[in-house]
């Protein structure tokens, strides 16, 4: 099996967080009594790539993630994940662009040339 370069350097807490949601899609797939070829099935995925996704394998694109969540009916809040106002870093990043005071516009100055 090929393994990506970008799968290899991932940093650890993005490893552990992937462990997690592939720890949590299993244990909400067991609390909703459904087998995993019942679950790989209405996901149109093999039974092998959902394994991979309850294992937070890293390989297994996201769209995959999210068609698994969708079909345990979890996908709700994917569209959070990188909310703006869930950046307070970024809020952060711009608030320092901000300029240090606002001046009111110069009035346009009327130098007699009206197009001739």
């Amino acid at each position: 099996m090929r393994v990506s370069k970008s799968a290899v350097a991932l940093p650890h807490p993005v490893r552990r967080a992937l462990k997690k949601l592939g720890a949590d899609i299993s244990a909400a797939r067991r609390r909703r009594g459904v087998t995993a070829k019942l679950l790989a099935q209405r996901a149109f995925i093999n039974a092998k790539s959902l394994t991979r996704v309850e294992r937070g394998d890293a390989g297994v694109s996201m769209g995959v993630y999210a068609t698994v969540l969708f079909t345990l009916g979890m996908s709700d809040r994917l569209g959070d994940l990188a909310d703006i106002s869930n950046d307070p870093l970024g809020r952060t990043l711009a608030d320092e662009q901000l300029p240090k005071r606002v001046r009111s516009p110069r009035p346009l100055v009327d130098r007699g040339n009206h197009g001739t």
